[in-house]
């Protein structure tokens, strides 16, 4: 239970907005929640209206429902944590991990398991005990995920990802060599208009999204390139529109890079050994890895940063690339 007074300064903000600044544990969204669901009293009545203005000297109390088990189920699947405490995670998410259930995917998920290696630390997203996932990866991109266990923490590391506070770098190998070698993607990103698993530069209520790049190395025929990419933006599928829409798409990719590039002809015809042309060709995933990540600690507000190196089969095909430079 949570009694605070409305300060003078206050008179006449939103009921939810003021709740949510003067109990900065609790989001706004679950703030909203819980006046909606009759758990917020006005001088000892219950106060349904979120959008109320309030006024001065006026005296709120929130009653906490007890946290809702997860509805899901916790699994024992092994995790890579880089870094974890009350407040908060940082995983190394493998490739072929899916993030959360969903359509065709009903177990075996990233929440599934942070929901056994967790347990009781878990203090509640939005009244239920879940983590908190702050931005997601794809199922076959590997890297640093950030995972929250508290509302406070969720909402704090949510507005970081808003604001762009919150970085995210990747990795990733592309068909050709970007030029200039440093740049910057600006394409609006939406949902692809007639392939809804797709998003696409041409999509439908697409929205602004940057992604800065820099080429880091390159073959010497300039067929294949290693790049580094910065995200402005948190679109999904980003990086791997961005590049398709400048033309060089990523190595693997199965969604975005099925038409086939002059490099990969090039390639193909190329005195490049078989074996080593293959493992370019046919490498069975979009070559995509988050390998940094910094954020300010919710709790504390130190600033953290996280690296992880790419896992062995990219950073093979990295190692490979290099050799024929």
């Amino acid at each position: 239970m949570s009694s605070v007074i409305i300060p003078e300064e206050m008179t006449g903000t939103r009921l939810d907005k003021a709740l949510s600044q003067l109990v900065p544990e609790l989001s706004r969204a679950r703030i909203q929640a819980l006046i909606a669901d009759g758990h917020v009293t006005r001088d000892g009545v219950v106060e349904g209206n979120q959008k109320h203005a309030v006024i001065a000297g006026e005296a709120y109390t929130i009653t906490l429902p007890d946290i809702k088990p997860a509805t899901l189920a916790a699994e024992n699947i092994p995790l890579d944590v880089v870094y974890e405490d009350d407040a908060l995670l940082v995983i190394n998410k493998p490739v072929g991990l899916v993030v959360h259930p969903g359509a065709g995917v009903a177990d075996g998920t990233l929440v599934n398991a942070l929901l056994h290696h967790c347990g009781d630390s878990l203090s509640g997203i939005g009244g239920e005990a879940r983590p908190g996932i702050v931005h997601r990866l794809d199922k076959d991109t590997s890297g640093l995920m950030l995972v929250a266990k508290t509302d406070a923490a969720h909402q704090h590391l949510s507005e970081q990802l808003a604001d762009r506070s919150l970085s995210r770098t990747y990795e990733c190998l592309v068909w050709g060599a970007p030029m200039p070698p440093i740049g910057t993607v600006d394409a609006a990103i939406g949902r692809h208009p007639r392939d809804r698993t797709r998003m696409s530069t041409r999509g439908v209520s697409s929205r602004a999204a940057q992604t800065h790049y820099r080429v880091l190395n390159k073959d010497n025929a300039g067929r294949i390139a290693h790049l580094e990419c910065r995200l402005e933006s948190g679109r999904t599928h980003q990086i791997r529109v961005h590049m398709q829409h400048l033309g060089h798409p990523l190595i693997g990719d199965p969604t975005y890079g099925a038409q086939k590039t002059k490099q990969q002809s090039d390639i193909n015809q190329s005195s490049v050994a078989e074996a080593d042309r293959n493992a370019f060709l046919t490498f069975p995933r979009q070559a995509l890895h988050a390998h940094a990540i910094r954020f300010i600690h919710p709790d504390s507000g130190t600033e953290m940063a996280f690296d992880a190196p790419a896992p062995g089969d990219l950073q093979a095909l990295i190692t490979l690339m290099r050799a024929k430079t």
